[in-house]
């Protein structure tokens, strides 16, 4: 896999939410063109793209904010995790409460509680910019 796209109607926010989790933007760009039309199969599309890189190097997110056409709406902002489709990306973290602290200091939401799962993880669903939901995972021990 090369990246996870997540369309949102803010990219300042976003790129912001997903600093404070650790990752890098590597970088920003306006697209247009005829032959991002093809790809997507839309007409006069316009948008702006942040890619943001993993700590670790191995993974990138790449945000999207459309000009032309409009972004839509495909589900409310404050889905449940059970709705169908992509529901949320996860992350791991070295300190689950204070990531949440942080996250929640710039309006983030936690969706549930933190728990554990046996000896193994911290666990929790946070909810952020456009209702994107990320998981977060303490490894113990």
């Amino acid at each position: 896999m090369d990246h996870v796209s997540v369309v949102v109607g803010d990219l300042e926010a976003a790129v912001a939410f997903f600093t404070d989790l650790g990752l890098e933007l590597e970088g920003q760009a306006p697209i247009q063109g005829r032959w991002v039309d093809r790809v997507a199969g839309l007409d006069g599309v316009r948008v702006d793209i942040a890619m943001m890189r993993t700590p670790d190097g191995h993974g990138r997110l790449e945000l999207t904010t459309f000009h032309t056409p409009p972004a839509i709406s495909a589900e409310p902002e404050d889905a449940p995790t059970n709705t169908l489709g992509l529901r949320s990306i996860m992350f791991a973290v070295d300190d689950i409460d204070a990531t949440v602290a942080g996250l929640r200091a710039r309006g983030a939401q936690l969706v549930g509680e933190v728990v554990q799962y046996q000896d193994r993880y911290r666990l929790c669903y946070v909810r952020g910019p456009e209702g994107i939901i990320v998981a977060l995972a303490e490894q113990l021990g």
